[in-house]
């Protein structure tokens, strides 16, 4: 899975982060290093859609998101629907 989107989404239903945190994560739990661009730019689309916000920081460099309620009901959504895919590819690798 490389969707930036949902990755990002993924790292903040954790908790509050900034980019080079959220990039590390995701390299963690998904063995996917997202460039500066990638990440950036996948945040001022989740932005623009309202499913994460900055968060008050006192760091000038370091700037913090959060997701926000409809970021976590998108996020669920979409989890639901790759669960389903991964289930029906399962069972079809079984029965062949």
């Amino acid at each position: 899975m490389s969707d930036p989107s949902l990755l990002i989404l993924a790292s903040l239903a954790e908790g509050e982060k900034h980019g080079y945190a959220m990039i590390e994560d995701i390299h963690r739990f998904a063995a996917v290093r997202l460039g500066p661009g990638t990440l950036y730019g996948a945040i001022t689309r989740l932005e623009e859609r309202r499913w994460i916000a900055p968060v008050g920081s006192n760091d000038d460099r370091r700037h913090p998101y959060r997701i926000t309620a409809a970021g976590k009901r998108h996020l669920e959504g979409q989890l639901a629907q790759l669960d389903m895919v991964v289930r029906t590819g399962l069972r079809r690798l079984r029965e062949a």
